[in-house]
């Protein structure tokens, strides 16, 4: 699953996905947790979004690593969840090359977190890039893309 998960959605997410991209806070992952065994299931990857941009408009956890390492050895301590890596959307539009930097640092946070050797973390994961940016976030880590646009078309906007 890809996009903002709100609590009361998440026993009909488990019954759907697989795995979960989007998880930013100790209270979502306490949350799912709780719910895994009622959906059937014994364990399920999940995926830390950053906000590596801090934009307002995104979801995400904020890109310090520091925060970011907290939530990750607290996720370490749930028995039914398994960290596998990390999901971020770079900046939307305009030179994907402004997107690197961005993809740099949340591979660099994924070594970090790969480093601590958490029980329950495997840190396999970089889930990054789209459309626009793809080829950059795979120079830089990603092997797992978002490419919607380029199989979909561009989303028509509502007015």
């Amino acid at each position: 699953m890809i996009g903002h998960l709100q609590t009361n959605k998440i026993n009909k997410a488990l019954k759907i996905f697989d795995i979960i991209q989007t998880v930013d806070s100790l209270e979502m992952a306490q949350a799912i947790d709780k719910r895994v065994e009622h959906a059937e299931k014994k364990v399920i990857p999940i995926y830390i979004e950053i906000n590596i941009g801090s934009e307002i408009s995104k979801s995400g956890i904020k890109p310090d690593y520091k925060i970011i390492e907290k939530l990750a050895k607290s996720i370490s301590e749930l028995e039914h969840l398994r960290l596998e890596g990390l999901m971020t959307i770079g900046p939307i539009g305009g030179d994907p090359e402004q997107s690197r930097p961005y993809f740099r640092k949340v591979r660099g946070f994924s070594r970090k977190i790969r480093g601590l050797n958490l029980p329950g973390v495997e840190m396999k994961t970089l889930s990054m890039g789209m459309t626009n940016s793809y080829k950059v976030a795979i120079e830089e880590g990603a092997n797992m893309v978002r490419i919607g646009t380029a199989i979909f078309g561009p989303r028509k906007c509502k007015l």
